[in-house]
């Protein structure tokens, strides 16, 4: 069989198999919507608390007013005591409970510290850092407002006042997360967890519904061709796909959901092709082995989350045990999210990726050889005879 009529039979395969071509184009579009619909709005704001105001003072009221103007935090009740705010939290499932100390007035005339009490469940990281936030922010603003009336009263000048109420000015400034919010930190890198999933579920599907067919006695168009011919014709036609479903990722989508863009787009595209060879060898390993096709997506979709949580950039690696760290570096996913976000969202050069580069090389070759090895292992299986 010639290279021109092998890569007719498996570019046929693939566009005739259902299963495939829905997993493959409906997941890597389904997703790029699924994915990033959460966390459009990129981060929580007017979350609703319930306050108990012990000191019931003009200037406590004051910070309840100044709590309620911040984007971050809306009052949306108020209690007399904290055993009553626990039962109007838990009741309409507010985010909070902010506690406004008694004698916080006296206390900050006589110049000591009083304390704001935020209780809060904390295992909703984004909703409690955004009101302890919209709270942080209040509390300071009343404690430079007094400051600065006391450098009034003093006799300083209400500029020089301004100016000097506070030792330390900060100036902020996020660097690569622009906006801090969700989508720029957690979407570039889900879109390469994306497409990695996909890509070796859509390969893994092919090479398992051959597998079937080839139980029940029927011919497959591979048995009159070498293995090496056809692991480089159904790696091209899977790169030539995965490639133009990557240009949508780094592209239109990026576009729509206003994401930084910082790589160049040749070494974009080497790094793309980096990442696609080994997945795509690992998909085919895959599909050389399992019996039947839905196997395919049910193991990659149960290895999913654990695979989200084990690549670094929700979970920090320094967090993640040291064997199971050590084995997710065979996952071709782990570097490549490294270097595309470093490549992409924080404008490393092409040199300053090359360690990533090299492992994604050295999967390849592995991943490579195995594809090989196990493609003519099941080439040299006989056509077992059908039963009438």
């Amino acid at each position: 069989m010639s290279f021109f009529q092998l890569f007719k039979k498996e570019l046929g395969g693939i566009c005739t198999n259902s299963t495939l071509l829905l997993t493959v184009f409906g997941g890597v579009f389904f997703y790029s919507f699924l994915y990033p619909l959460p966390y459009v709005s990129q981060v929580p704001r007017e979350q609703q608390v319930v306050v108990v105001n012990l000191d019931n003072s003009q200037l406590s009221r004051h910070l309840v007013r100044m709590v309620d103007a911040t984007p971050q935090v809306k009052i949306q009740m108020e209690a007399a005591s904290l055993a009553q705010a626990k039962e109007l939290i838990i009741a309409h499932k507010l985010a909070g409970i902010l506690v406004v100390p008694e004698n916080f007035y006296r206390d900050l005339l006589l110049g000591s510290r009083p304390t704001l009490a935020f209780a809060g469940d904390a295992s909703y990281f984004l909703v409690f850092g955004t009101v302890l936030e919209g709270m942080s922010m209040a509390g300071m603003t009343l404690s430079a407002e007094i400051k600065v009336t006391q450098l009034l009263i003093s006799g300083q000048p209400m500029e020089l006042a301004q100016d000097q109420y506070s030792a330390v000015t900060l100036g902020l400034h996020a660097l690569f997360n622009e906006t801090e919010g969700y989508i720029n930190y957690v979407i570039p890198a889900v879109f390469v967890l994306i497409l990695h999933q996909t890509l070796i579920m859509g390969a893994g599907i092919l090479g398992a519904s051959e597998n079937e067919q080839f139980r029940e006695g029927k011919i497959p168009h591979w048995q009159r061709a070498s293995a090496s011919a056809l692991l480089l014709v159904r790696t091209m036609i899977f790169v030539i796909i995965y490639t133009l479903l990557s240009l949508y990722y780094y592209g239109p989508a990026y576009v729509f959901y206003d994401i930084p863009r910082l790589a160049a787009m040749g070494d974009l595209a080497l790094l793309n092709l980096v990442f696609l060879l080994p997945v795509c060898f690992l998909g085919i390993c895959l599909g050389a082995v399992l019996p039947r096709r839905e196997l395919a997506t049910l193991i990659v979709l149960l290895t999913s989350m654990p695979l989200v949580f084990a690549c670094g950039f929700i979970w920090p690696t320094s967090a993640i045990p040291v064997p199971i760290n050590t084995l997710m570096q065979l996952i071709p996913a782990v570097p490549a999210i490294k270097a595309f976000i470093l490549l992409n969202q924080m404008g490393a050069s092409f040199h300053q990726i090359f360690p990533q580069v090299i492992h994604l090389t050295l999967l390849t070759a592995l991943y490579g050889t195995t594809a090989l090895l196990l493609l003519k292992w099941k080439m040299a299986e006989k056509i077992p005879k059908t039963h009438t």
